[in-house]
């Protein structure tokens, strides 16, 4: 049983949402099964003694992408999610207790960068507009348009980017690329950390992903009022104007096919049925659990997995002037620090740490006053199965001798509250496959045409969203994965008649 116009949603993470949106508006009936009790993913909200801290993603960039979700519904993002900008991106600490602020303003950037490295500020203005340009022909190009079909893309389209590409872009990797352009290590180091945007090492990451330094510094970064979980909300409640219907604590436990063709779901120990299937959980998942193609799901895993994270959440009974609303503090040695991630599936025992106060940018509301929430955060393998009580016992131990040498503290006194998650903690919420956050890593150049598309080449009617097929992990990227799939939905629909 098949119907028109209709589609089915699994999950209510942020690729999600946007899907059903833009269904919604396009005269579809959409119903989104969640197993969770609340939307939002790997974008969640805890509340622990006063404490508000936002679980997931804690970078707002390129807002333009929610605003079109509320352009195509009629209405006005900043009516529903206003946000401002911020004027210092990142807030960087050195081991040898230098700290850099970067600036959102590329000029005042540069300047800082030839203070402090001794970086020559045309070169670095240089770097990030040839950022931009890559961001505005290369990453457009394979971010918003699928690269498993033909006519995706308008032979211009294809040749301006081809303009854009250098050699070092593809076959060189973005260590070496910001090695040739900077002097000082500490810059290196700096521009090196945008390969974690993906859950990639930039030492085997190619230099194409220099582009992502275009995000941050000549767009720059927002924060939505009330912190990330804003725009969840604001998503969920447009979702519902538009009379998207939610089915939460409503695990799917099997997508129904026919014939080459999918035809609804198995949710809550109901069929529902429908022509139009979308899989926001991990790919990996989709296939083993919910289609029972064990085949499929182990090629899966001859890719390598983006790497993980462990997080604590603290209530710290303390204020800390030095710190922004984005920090990181700096491995002494980041190659080592890779180098265990991604080929020694340990912890490095000296990790480079980031820390989210969103206190800082809403005092009083976030944290009680003369306190601060910190989301603290360092790259680990994704890695499951193991003993997690030892595991947080030393990650905490790494963090806290960290930042008790370079903040010249003992910040353990000063822990109110603490909540910790962990790669098993990401997958069991999350459905991500060993807890990796962005799916398959970026560690090649091929790694942009090896993710899995945006729908099912055996299976008419399934598609696919989120961090773990095309384009990929985040929120911008996981927002183009649903416009891609809403078009592509849209377009078989207007072949049918």
């Amino acid at each position: 049983m098949k119907q028109e116009k209709t589609a089915i949603v699994i999950g209510a993470g942020v690729a999600s949402l946007a899907a059903a949106i833009r269904l919604a508006v396009e005269g579809y009936e959409v119903d989104v099964f969640e197993k969770n009790e609340v939307p939002g993913g790997k974008l969640g909200l805890l509340i622990r003694g006063g404490y508000r801290f936002d679980t997931g993603p804690s970078l707002f960039t390129e807002p333009a992408n929610i605003a079109a979700l509320f352009s195509l519904a009629g209405e006005s993002m900043e009516d529903h999610l206003p946000y401002e900008p911020v004027t210092v991106s990142c807030t960087y600490f050195y081991e040898d207790g230098g700290v850099l602020q970067a600036h959102r303003d590329p000029v005042l950037f540069a300047a800082t960068l030839a203070e402090q490295h001794q970086e020559n500020p045309a070169v670095v203005e240089t770097y990030l507009r040839q950022a931009g340009n890559m961001y505005d022909r290369i990453g457009k190009l394979f971010t918003e348009h699928s690269l498993h079909q033909r006519n995706s893309f308008s032979m211009r389209s294809v040749i301006r980017a081809l303009k854009t590409t250098r050699p070092a872009h593809l076959f060189g990797t973005l260590h070496q690329l910001n090695r040739k352009t900077f002097r000082n290590e500490k810059t290196v180091q700096l521009f090196n950390r945008y390969a974690t945007y993906n859950g990639s090492d930039p030492y085997s990451a190619p230099g194409m992903l220099k582009l992502i330094s275009h995000l941050e510094h000549n767009e720059g970064i927002y924060y939505p009022a009330g912190g990330m979980i804003s725009i969840v909300n604001a998503l969920y409640q447009l979702a519902l104007r538009k009379q998207v219907r939610f089915h939460f604590n409503t695990p799917v436990q099997r997508i129904i096919t026919h014939e080459g063709y999918v035809t609804g779901v198995v949710a809550g120990h109901r069929n529902h049925y429908t022509g139009n299937v979308i899989s926001n959980m991990d790919v990996f998942f989709t296939y083993k659990h919910l289609l029972g193609h064990d085949y499929k799901a182990a090629r899966l895993l001859r890719r390598q997995r983006s790497s993980s994270a462990a997080i604590f959440y603290w209530g710290i009974r303390h204020e800390f002037p030095q710190f922004g609303l984005h920090n990181v503090l700096f491995s002494g040695n980041y190659k080592a620090e890779f180098n265990c991630i991604f080929k020694q599936a340990r912890v490095y025992e000296d990790p480079t740490i980031y820390i989210n106060i969103t206190s800082k940018q809403e005092a009083g509301i976030h944290a009680p006053h003369g306190c601060e929430n910190w989301f603290v955060m360092i790259n680990v393998p994704s890695v499951t199965g193991g003993d997690r009580e030892a595991f947080r016992k030393h990650c905490r131990q790494l963090v806290i001798t960290k930042l008790n040498r370079m903040l010249q503290t003992d910040i353990e006194p000063l822990i109110e509250t603490e909540d910790f998650l962990d790669p098993d903690g990401i997958q069991d919420n999350t459905m991500s496959y060993k807890g990796a956050l962005y799916g398959s890593s970026s560690n090649s150049a091929m790694s942009a045409f090896l993710r899995h598309p945006n729908f099912s080449k055996e299976l008419a009617g399934l598609y696919f969203t989120g961090g773990s097929v095309h384009p990929g992990g985040g929120i911008p990227l996981c927002l183009k994965s649903a416009a891609i799939v809403s078009g592509l939905i849209t377009k078989a629909e207007h072949k049918k008649h």
